[in-house]
Formats: structure tokens, sequence, C-alpha cells
């Protein structure tokens, strides 16, 4: 029977700028007596990777540094209070709210960017803590992300290294026989959400430790979570119901005039 623990990292501490997260992770897991062991994965928040790579940005108007990282809108619907809702694709291709700017736990007047890239990130962390300790681990970047159809937000994986990001099941058998053809759980943002689990969002452990998956554990140059984001003709939500209508009407009435 597989079990799987994951539990938070305490002593993490502040991140400044140019702070070296490897090390600080390691020193946090030395003092609390449990070293790490193969196949253990690290889930690390986005924010503190985007703190120490110095993604903080002096922005008194946040909705300007979320069109400065917008790269292209998809929805955008009015609030009854006069700002707006903007569901839109990030540079890293990542279609949420607010383009990944955050405003939380960061120095007043300040906003916070995503990794430029967070894959990179992930294998340079993860390439220095197995230097260090001699074991295989991954590592999972996470942010905050809504979901289509559903309420609330969860953690995704925005950056992996040393994970497999899928598990790939097509062609195997179900408990009946039937083959699996389309069946491909994304264990990166399965992994992200069950470190979510244990992390603070207010009380400042932004590390967790899953320990229990070593099958998903292989080398660091593994394909990283940028392959999860779905583009070009595999998305089909690439607009808002509005925007679609909008621009339904508008290629209709050309159409007329040709």
């Amino acid at each position: 029977m597989q079990r799987i623990c994951v539990w938070a990292l305490p002593g993490i501490g502040e991140i400044a700028p140019g702070a070296d997260v490897a090390g600080v992770i390691a020193t946090a897991v030395d003092a609390t007596g449990e070293p790490l062991i193969d196949g253990d994965i690290l889930v690390i928040t986005s924010k503190i990777i985007s703190k120490a790579e110095g993604r903080i940005i002096r922005a008194e108007d946040r909705e300007a540094a979320i069109t400065s990282e917008t790269v292209r809108v998809v929805a955008t619907r009015e609030r009854t209070d006069g700002t707006s809702l903007r569901i839109v694709e990030n540079r890293l291709g990542i279609v949420g709210a607010a383009a990944g700017v955050d405003a939380s736990n960061t120095e007043a007047g300040t906003v916070l960017l995503l990794p430029i890239d967070p894959d990179d990130s992930a294998r340079r962390i993860g390439a220095a803590l197995r230097r260090r300790w001699n074991v295989r681990i991954g590592v999972v970047i996470t942010d905050t992300l809504g979901r289509p159809w559903r309420g609330g937000q969860t953690d995704i994986a925005i950056g992996a290294a040393g994970v497999r990001v899928f598990d790939e099941m097509h062609g195997m058998r179900d408990s009946t026989g039937r083959e699996l053809r389309v069946t491909r759980p994304c264990l990166a943002d399965e992994i992200a959400g069950a470190g979510d689990l244990v992390k603070g969002k207010v009380n400042g452990t932004p590390v967790a430790v899953l320990r229990g998956l070593g099958h998903a554990v292989g080398e660091l140059d593994l394909p990283g979570a940028a392959t999860i984001v779905r583009t070009g003709e595999d998305d089909l939500f690439r607009e808002g119901t509005a925007e679609a209508y909008r621009r339904g009407l508008a290629d209709g009435s050309r159409g007329d005039r040709e």
C-alpha cells in the first residue's frame, strides 16, 4: 500500500533579493534533524523565488503591473465596485487572474512578479541540494490559481525539476481490462496541491516536503512545468464568452462588407 507524507518545513524566514534559496532550505532542513532522502520532493512557493531573484517592482498601481505582464487578454468583466477582473495569459503562458502579479506579503507600494523561468529556478535549486546531500530529490515551484467552472483557488506547478510532471497512463488497462487512451494525471499539479495543504499562506512556511512518490523523481533535465500549459489548437477556451461573441460579430460584419 502506497503512503504519502507531506509536511511544512519550518525556519525559512523572510527572503531578500539575492538570497540563496537552496542554502536557506538546506539550513532549515538540517535544523529539523530529519534529512531528506532519495525520492523526496520539495514544494516551494514561487513568492520566495521571486523575492530572491529580485522580481520586486515599485507599482503603486497594481493594474498597470498586470498590464505589463500580460501578453493576451482572455476575458474582462466589470465589477460592481468599479474595478475590473481580467483573465489573461502572462509571459509564462499561464492563463489566470492578474497575470501572477502579487501584492500580498510584500512592502507597501511594491508588487511581486513571477520568476522569469521557474523551471530553470527549480533545476538550479535541485542541483545545489543534490550536490549538498547526495540525494535524488525533485523540486516543484508553485503558484495559486483559480480554475474555470470551479470556485476558490488551489496551488499549481509553474516550475519543476527532477519530477515527472505527468503520469503517462495511456496504454495501460483498468480493472475491467479496458485500455486507457487519454488518462494522463498531472502529477506536478497534484504535488503542488498536496504541498498547499500544509504550507501557510499567512504563517511563514513557504516550503513543504513530500515523501512517498519516489517513482516520480528522475533526472533534473526531465521536461518541466512549462510543458503543462495548453497552447495553440489544444487550447479550446482561448476567449471568454463575451469576447468570442464580439469577435464573431466583427468577423461576420467584415465578411458582409467583402
